[in-house]
């Protein structure tokens, strides 16, 4: 494990980089929308293809790549998010920029769930957890500074200075990569039919479904976090940003206290979750209004958020774990079409129903992910109840056929 460490490293901060440059556009978007001489709506296009592209194309795009040595698709991918920040910083042409954006999109869900199944690979089998928190802290640490980070260079310095510092974390990814991975050959090549056999499954497709909810749940309320702090609290900009910031670095440490939840007890920490995000939601919307309180919940509102990765990833993981590749494109594409729907329904409640609501979208997410994870165990100890009773009724007709 010690000689894999620097590799899953290289790929968390490979992750970092994605990170940086999927998300950090969004606290630029204004600056981006006078640069390019659009309006903010049009503007807001270059963050909702990203994410529709990578929910659509994800599977696909991993199964195209499958035969492909690890390594390289991994610095491909790198050098493709380098390249288009570089473009970004150059450019002052919205077809252009939105081009660049979907580029990137493609490739994007191929390096996550290559850097997920090589970390794991890499390492020992009883370390698989350790290892994937530890490329999901590229995420987290994305979050915590890259986003802000991204921000304060375009109000600092310059919009490109933001997009080259995204280039050159990007860059520097691809170095580690090349640097610290060994050439990683496909192995044994899994042909399309058989990695497209893990959708066979309705259990599989349950695990799908709650994946989509629990992050509709999480980001229907997190994703209007400066809006439900400004309105419902009364927290002004500055603070705002330094809570974004204490949010992003409680992630990091949360993640890795939820992957040490996991290897205690996967079914257990999945059936808890839900529980766990419903449970903070409430407490946001009872002291919502009162500053010092929602100071105070930030941190445990981010350390259950940050769960919600590795604890979907992990659970999706368990029904694919044939087709490992395949089945991390599937939580990476499922997973946006949840932030997707979450945003979406957010944005409604939002509009419609004011601010103070966000919370119990969020509780309705959460309650529905966990009804859909409780059908999914109650099935599993089902069939493995049957399974029990068939190799009963086998040993018995074995011993009869033996006295006779």
């Amino acid at each position: 494990m010690k000689r894999s460490v620097p590799a899953v490293l290289a790929l968390a901060v490979g992750v970092f980089g994605i990170i940086t440059t999927e998300m950090g556009i969004v606290g630029v978007l204004p600056q981006v929308a006078s640069r390019l001489h659009v309006s903010a709506a049009a503007a807001g296009l270059l963050v909702g293809s990203f994410a529709l592209v990578v929910a659509v194309s994800g599977p696909f795009m991993t199964l195209g790549a499958s035969r492909l040595d690890r390594r390289a698709v991994l610095a491909a991918a790198m050098g493709v998010f380098a390249v288009s920040n570089a473009v970004y910083a150059l450019s002052a042409h919205f077809a252009v920029v939105l081009a660049f954006r979907v580029v990137p999109a493609l490739v994007h869900p191929v390096f996550f769930s290559v850097a997920l199944a090589t970390a794991v690979r890499l390492g020992r089998p009883e370390d698989a957890t350790r290892a994937t928190a530890r490329v999901f802290a590229g995420i987290t640490a994305g979050f915590a500074f890259g986003v802000p980070f991204t921000s304060y260079l375009a109000d600092r310095f310059s919009l490109q200075a933001a997009f080259w510092f995204g280039a050159a974390v990007n860059l520097l990814g691809l170095i580690g990569v090349l640097r610290f991975l060994p050439a990683l050959p496909p192995g044994e090549r899994l042909s399309y039919g058989s990695q497209l056999g893990v959708l066979r499954s309705g259990r599989t497709w349950l695990t799908i479904t709650s994946v989509v909810l629990v992050f509709a749940a999480l980001f229907s309320v997190y994703g209007y976090f400066a809006e439900y702090l400004g309105a419902v609290t009364g927290v002004d900009g500055p603070r705002i940003g330094a809570l974004l910031m204490v949010f992003g670095v409680v992630m990091i440490f949360g993640n890795f206290a939820f992957a040490a939840l996991l290897r205690a007890g996967a079914v257990r920490t999945v059936l808890l979750f839900p529980v766990l995000c419903a449970a903070v939601y409430v407490l946001v919307y009872a002291f919502g209004a009162r500053v010092a309180p929602m100071v105070g919940l930030v941190p445990l509102w981010a350390a259950v958020h940050s769960g919600g990765l590795i604890v979907c990833q992990h659970w999706l993981g368990r029904d694919t774990q044939d087709a490992l590749e395949f089945g991390n494109s599937l939580f990476v594409s499922f997973s946006n079409l949840g932030i997707t729907a979450g945003t979406a329904v957010g944005g409604w409640a939002l509009a419609d129903l004011g601010g103070r609501s966000l919370p119990w979208v969020g509780v309705g997410f959460a309650l529905a992910a966990l009804a859909v994870v409780v059908l999914r165990v109650a099935l599993d100890r089902r069939v493995g109840a049957a399974g029990g009773g068939r190799l009963a009724v086998a040993a018995a007709n074995s011993g009869v056929m033996r006295g006779s």
